[in-house]
């Protein structure tokens, strides 16, 4: 059965597979975490929802509330559209200001070699999604779609622990879930996009139409087709499982060390809509 009321958080954590083949936080063991609950599912004006942990985090700013959810909870037969969208919907609800994710991504960038670690700055879509919006009544701008103060954290906890790592970088994002012939890894190439993945959008957008701040972790798992050299399943395989947790560590850290009165200017780039505002202008 659904649950009726979506708890408060100040985190929403939309775990891809940078983190998949992890049970996130549970799995961590750490003292700082309490699970407060599992398998949360809510009614959602898109359709019900995937399931959420939520739980709390202490450290040295407090107490911090995140609901988790994984890969937007990938069910047969919902599109991921509307499973970002049911996902916002809840992070909505819950008052959530900070949303961080992760992900693993594919390079276009011949100098980015797998488990290379990239915080992006920017991003293109290329995705055939319309009309996504859980808010919609405001004009989001996309000048600075990264919050700079979540990503010095990710970039912060992914230096201690990678050899390394890329403070910016552009993420081309593509529906999926297949990968990508040579000539369209060409050209995404020549459109500059450094990565290509699936989970940035619309959740850099979905994010900002919520008033919440946006920024993810990604993973190089593979060189994109014609990039470098034919990559290789068991090497994506072992990325897969053996960085899960390391990855689960430095979402946590950015949860417990974020500061969520930063001033990163992301609410700057959120005006009121002018669709539906009445003109005030004194008339002659």
């Amino acid at each position: 059965m659904p649950e009726t009321t979506v708890p408060s958080a100040d985190f929403g954590i939309c775990g891809g597979s940078g983190s998949l083949s992890f049970d996130f936080p549970t799995a961590l063991a750490d003292e700082r975490v309490e699970v407060l609950a599992d398998g949360l599912a809510f009614d959602t004006p898109f359709g019900r929802s995937p399931t959420f942990v939520h739980f709390r985090v202490t450290g040295p700013h407090g107490v911090r509330d995140a609901l988790a959810v994984k890969m937007h909870g990938w069910r047969r037969g919902v599109k991921r559209a509307d499973a970002s969208l049911q996902t916002f919907w809840v992070f909505h609800e819950a008052g959530v200001r900070k949303v961080l994710a992760d992900g693993g991504v594919g390079s276009l960038n011949h100098l980015l070699d797998p488990r290379d670690i990239i915080v992006p700055d920017d991003f293109i879509d290329l995705t055939v999604k319309q009309d996504i919006y859980v808010r919609g009544d405001h004009l989001l701008i996309m000048r600075q779609p990264i919050c700079p103060d979540l990503a010095s954290h990710l970039n912060a906890g992914a230096s201690e622990r990678f050899a390394r790592v890329f403070s910016r970088g552009t993420y081309l994002v593509t529906d999926g879930p297949r990968f990508e012939s040579v000539a369209e890894i060409d050209y995404m190439k020549r459109l500059g996009g450094d990565v290509v993945g699936q989970s940035l959008a619309p959740e850099v957008f979905l994010a900002r139409d919520i008033g919440a701040c946006y920024a993810g972790i990604y993973i190089v798992v593979n060189y994109g087709e014609g990039v470098v050299r034919e990559w290789q399943h068991a090497e994506l395989k072992s990325i897969f499982f053996d960085e899960s947790e390391t990855i689960a560590r430095i979402v946590l850290d950015a949860i417990a060390d974020a500061d969520l009165e930063a001033a990163c200017g992301c609410m700057e780039l959120r005006k009121p809509s002018l669709l539906g505002i009445p003109d005030d202008r004194p008339r002659p």
